[in-house]
Parts: C-alpha cells; sequence; structure tokens
C-alpha cells in the first residue's frame, strides 16, 4: 500500500470513530494481578434446623434402648390398599394392622377375610355410621375423609372429637363380638371410598381358620386390663382414706421386648489427585475445601434421613394416635391448635417452607398475625410461641399435600433425640470421621468420610404429624 493511500484512509479511521489505544488495557493488565476468590460455593446447604434443635445423645454402644413400662395398645394401624381402575382392594397382609388382629400373620386366613370387604361410596354430607346403633362392620377408609362426630353439651348441638383419612379403619373392635354399639356418628366430609366387613363375613372365615378367632379372643381378652389414658399397665393406689386401712400393692411393670434403635451410617470415598493436592493449594487447601462440601453433603443427607428413614425417620416413627389430618385441606390455625394440644411442652413445628407459606394465607384470611421468636440470633416464625421452623426435608407431593411436625425433644423430657457415637478413630466433627484409605497408580489419594447418626422417640406422644396440608393455592384463592 502506496503512503497516499495510507494517508488518504487515516481520516476515514478517524471517522469511524476509532481512536489509537493510549495505554494498558484491563484485559491484559489481569495477567500481572492476583484476583481475590470466595471459597467454592454450595447451593444444596439448608439451615438443617432439625439437625440443630435435636439434643444429641452419644452411644458408645452404638445401640440405643428406649425402655417403656408395658402397655396394652390393640393396635391403630393403617391399612393399604390396591386400586385397579375404579376397584379398589385392600392388602391382605395390611389387615394385621386392625385392633384385634395386630400381630397375626397368617397369609391364607388374612387373603380370605380380604375378598370379604365391600367397597362402598359416600358422598359428602352422607352418614356412614349412626351413633347409638349397632355396631355391625369394620370400615377402611380407602380415600377421602370421615368426621366423626358426637353429640353436643345442648339440644341440636354436635361435636367433631376426630377426621379420618386415607388407610385409617374404625369398627375393628366389632369382631370380638358382644352387641356393641357405635358410640359417635361418621359422616363423609368429602368424596369417600371405604371397604366395609360384616361380622357375620368375619364369623364364616373365623370359623374356617380357628388361629384367627383364638387370635382375635387373646388380643381381646388383654384389651380388658386395667390401663391409664396413655395404655399403660395401671399402677394401683389409694388416696383419701382414714384410719388403718389395707393399702393397695402394686408394682411398675416394663416391656419384655424394648425397641433398640442402631446408628445408621452415610458414606462417601472422596477422591483427589496428588498434583492437585501438593500444587494447588495457594490461597486456599484444596483437600480440605473438597473435604468440607463433602461434609456439608453427608450433613444434608443425615438431615434427609432424620426425616424419611422407614427405620427411624420422624415421618414414619410417629405413633398413629399422634398423628391426625387438615381438616378442611390448608393448614389453619386450628389444625396446628389441635396438634399443640396433644401434648405436653411442644419445642417446635418443622414444615416445609411451602407448608409455612400457606399456613400464613391462612391466617392473612383470618386477619391473624401469627408472630415470631428468637431462636439462635434468628427471628423466626412462631405459633402459640413455638418456633415454626423450615425443614425442605419434608416432601412435597404431586398432589400438592405435605405434612407439618411437632415435636419436644430431649431425654428429661421424655422427647426425640438425636444419637450419634463421639470420639470415634479419625473424628473432624462430632460423629463424623474422615479416614486415609490411600493411594492408587494413578496417583489419587482416597479418603473415607462417614457420619453415624439415628433419632429416637422416647415416648409416643413426644412426636406428631399435621398430615395432608395443602401446600398449592386452591381456586378462588386470593393472593393475601
Amino acid at each position: 500500500m502506496s503512503l497516499d493511500t495510507a494517508t488518504a484512509t487515516a481520516p476515514d479511521a478517524q471517522a469511524a470513530g476509532q481512536q489509537e489505544q493510549q495505554s494498558l488495557s484491563t484485559a491484559a493488565a489481569r495477567n500481572l494481578a492476583t484476583t481475590t476468590k470466595s471459597e467454592p460455593q454450595m447451593q444444596g446447604i439448608s439451615s438443617r434446623w432439625l439437625s440443630r434443635m435435636l439434643p444429641w445423645v452419644n452411644v458408645p454402644g452404638a445401640t440405643y434402648r428406649v425402655n417403656r413400662r408395658l402397655s396394652y395398645t390393640l393396635g391403630d394401624g393403617r391399612v393399604s390398599f390396591v386400586k385397579t381402575g375404579s376397584k379398589v382392594q385392600v392388602v391382605p397382609a395390611e389387615l394385621g394392622e386392625l385392633p384385634l388382629l395386630r400381630g397375626f400373620s397368617d397369609g391364607d386366613a388374612l387373603g380370605a377375610l380380604a375378598e370379604k370387604f365391600v367397597q362402598k361410596e359416600y358422598e359428602p354430607g352422607q352418614v356412614i355410621v349412626q351413633a347409638g346403633r349397632k355396631a355391625d362392620h369394620v370400615y377402611l377408609v380407602a380415600h377421602g375423609k370421615v368426621e366423626k362426630i358426637v353429640d353436643g353439651p345442648y339440644d341440636n348441638d354436635e361435636s367433631v372429637v376426630g377426621l379420618m383419612a386415607d388407610g385409617d379403619t374404625f369398627g375393628g373392635q366389632t369382631l370380638a363380638g358382644g352387641g356393641q354399639k357405635w358410640d359417635f356418628t361418621a359422616r363423609a366430609l368429602t368424596a369417600t371410598t371405604l371397604l366395609a366387613l360384616p361380622v357375620t363375613a368375619y364369623k364364616s372365615v373365623a370359623d374356617r381358620h380357628a388361629k384367627m378367632r383364638e387370635h382375635v379372643q387373646m388380643i381381646s381378652s388383654n384389651g380388658h386390663q386395667r390401663t391409664n389414658r396413655s395404655g399403660e399397665a395401671e399402677i394401683a393406689l389409694s388416696s383419701g382414706h382414714v384410719g388403718e386401712q389395707s393399702l393397695t400393692q402394686t408394682f411398675a411393670d416394663y416391656e419384655l421386648s424394648p425397641r433398640e434403635y442402631e446408628l445408621s451410617v452415610a458414606q462417601t470415598v472422596l477422591r483427589v489427585h496428588s498434583r492437585v493436592a501438593d500444587l494447588y493449594n495457594e490461597p486456599m487447601n484444596q483437600t480440605q475445601q473438597q473435604l468440607r462440601l463433602t461434609i456439608e453433603a453427608l450433613r444434608e443427607r443425615q438431615e434427609h434421613e432424620l426425616v424419611n428413614n422407614k427405620e427411624f425417620g420422624m415421618l414414619h416413627n410417629a405413633d398413629f394416635d399422634q398423628r391426625i389430618s387438615t381438616f378442611s385441606g390448608p393448614p389453619t390455625p386450628d389444625d396446628l391448635d389441635e396438634l399443640l394440644a396433644m401434648r405436653r411442652k411442644t419445642r417446635c413445628f418443622f414444615a416445609h417452607p411451602k407448608a409455612i407459606a400457606a399456613f400464613g394465607r391462612e391466617c392473612n384470611k383470618r386477619g391473624i398475625y401469627f408472630g415470631g421468636v428468637e431462636l439462635h440470633g434468628n427471628h423466626l416464625p412462631a405459633w402459640r410461641g413455638v418456633p415454626l421452623l423450615p425443614c425442605s426435608k419434608i416432601p412435597v407431593t404431586k398432589q400438592g399435600t405435605s405434612s407439618i411436625i411437632a415435636m419436644r425433644t430431649g431425654e428429661d423430657d421424655q422427647g426425640v433425640i438425636g444419637l450419634y457415637q463421639t470420639g470415634i478413630p479419625d473424628e473432624v466433627e462430632p460423629g463424623l470421621n474422615v479416614r486415609f484409605m490411600g493411594i492408587n497408580e494413578q496417583a489419587v489419594i482416597s479418603y473415607l468420610v462417614s457420619t453415624y447418626y439415628s433419632a429416637a422417640v422416647l415416648v409416643p406422644d413426644a412426636l406428631g404429624i399435621l398430615e395432608n396440608v395443602q401446600v398449592t393455592r386452591s381456586n378462588g384463592t386470593n393472593g393475601s
């Protein structure tokens, strides 16, 4: 290109807005600068309020035995069903959850009994059984809600004393015979599907299976034992007497086979290449950061297991007498009041954040402010002075329902406790250790990271659950 041409193009470049660089660019300058770095961040870390609120008890022998007084609980378990199209059938083995069949495991007899159940459909408001009438059926709630009603203190007045939902049963005591009568009225609150078993059908099966009849007779005779309101064997006492009256004699009997909780484990193998561990440690130690993130993940899994594990998780270990269902779907102040009334010294609620939001909406509708408390330096929502703590490990079903957990904690209050073992080899946190496993031929260092934990419910009323909590907005719900 000639000088004349270059001279001619310079004004054109200036006209296009291009200017000659007069100093070092920031992009080039960064090559000589030291950046300020954060530690590796992890989105999966939650507040883990359940792990923080549980009092943790050291278990040197890795097993914790819960000794209780002997009780004569007949069994009020829940049953499961199989649905084929519109037809519903009870799983035969689940009939062992009926009060007088608790512990009975003869598959042939239970299968024959399951075939005798008849499916019935009820519309909202329809009466299923009437108080004062002869009790001659066993009912299983396959789907829907049924309210238990008794006469109120005034004429034409009635009181709702309970709510039954999917899997609940009533009328199981009628298998013992004796011409019993219903002491409550059962009425469908929603469209309800029930399975009904006439007592006559049970008798026809029991006549062919003598073991079933003998089992029912044995369990029903235990039901006549004198018990307190908690179902424990009564301790006989004397009071109000004068003179030299003979005193009653008694003793406190214990369960012969108390439950034992063994420590569970969550583990993983962390691998770090030796070149990374040797060379790339400024300004942060790579091995320490890898361990930190791995431990956080294990603690998250630990809390998930404390909620959902079928052996010791809160959702699966609450006594059936300590489970209630929401009356209308969303969690209302009335529902939480009923949950509170089921135990003394409730320490805290745990709910999915969506359930807390749903409760807030119900309070807003009623013009109620549900307040808050200070806990560990955090301002948290509370109801009746009991903190309502978020726990994202409580599942929300596809139908938009969840659960709210209420608990009393601590050994001194016969509550819920966490279990772990301290002083284990290579311990880095209580109940958690990191053990060196060696270096393989590819120069990769391996560490075994383990955490040991469990939880125990010391007495049944320490843990309660509000079930069928609707967390989604129904049609017509405003945005308040």
